[in-house]
């Protein structure tokens, strides 16, 4: 009967917890007319109910996410003698921006199986549910996709870009371009055991326009022909402007 009140006991009892205490060097990133890009520091630390446990390594995933879009990719073919759009996918939600930093390689500290379930990879992360049925390669503009955002910067994989100390203290930094868009920036952060997901915390990151920036975008959405008017105007004043310096010069 002790024995038996033992393993009920032992059953029962709560199971050893980390959970995540996170800090940001901001939370808010905001694009002026001279803005070109910023650095956003993450850290923090593993919060625990006991020792921590043996027998495993820690290891720490974070993701940083712009605001998710539907995407149009198109295929080009050349056609005679001139490049043209022949197919065309639309990717259902992908984030403008999307940044995947790890302790080690990515594919050795996150199993398969937790990657499809909180999609944390840069390619989980992209939301494509289906195409035409005329093309049967549809993974592909996904690929694309992401080859031609991380040559422009959006689209990162920081693998070994996240510092431990101590099994408890953890660190990292991503670089944002200054091509960014705005809106609400999600971050989430992994502990990892074996390559599984043991505690998992999230915060957010506001990018918005300010100043000169933000009025001149607001009016080309809310006043779109006072807008072009001006524009308009700008380009008349800077091309006499121009003309009228060339004609001194030359006198």
């Amino acid at each position: 009967m002790r024995a038996l009140a033992l393993i009920l006991a032992l059953l029962g009892a709560p199971a050893l917890a980390e959970e995540v205490v996170l800090g940001l060097s901001r939370d808010e990133v905001a694009i002026t007319t001279r803005f070109d890009g910023s650095e956003i520091l993450i850290f923090g630390a593993v919060k625990r109910d006991g020792p921590i446990p043996e027998g495993s390594e820690l290891d720490v995933v974070i993701t940083l996410a712009g605001p998710s879009k539907p995407v149009v990719v198109r295929r080009k073919d050349r056609r005679f003698g001139i490049w043209v759009n022949t197919d065309a996918v639309e990717v259902d939600a992908a984030p403008s921006f999307y940044a995947v930093a790890a302790s080690g390689t990515l594919s050795e500290v996150l199993k398969e199986v937790e990657d499809l379930r909180h999609k944390i990879s840069t390619e989980r992360a992209i939301r494509s549910v289906g195409a035409p049925e005329t093309i049967l390669d549809s993974a592909s503009f996904t690929e694309a996709l992401i080859r031609i955002r991380e040559a422009n910067g959006l689209y990162k994989t920081l693998e070994d870009h996240v510092a431990i100390d101590q099994q408890t203290l953890f660190r990292t930094s991503v670089a944002m371009p200054a091509n960014l868009t705005e809106g609400e920036y999600a971050i989430r952060i992994f502990l990892l055991r074996d390559g599984n997901v043991v505690s998992q915390g999230a915060s957010t990151i506001d990018v918005r326009k300010v100043g000169l920036e933000r009025w001149l975008f607001g009016m080309s959405r809310q006043q779109p022909l006072l807008y072009g008017l001006m524009s308009l105007a700008i380009a008349i004043a800077a091309g006499w402007g121009a003309s009228a310096v060339f004609r001194y010069i030359r006198s």
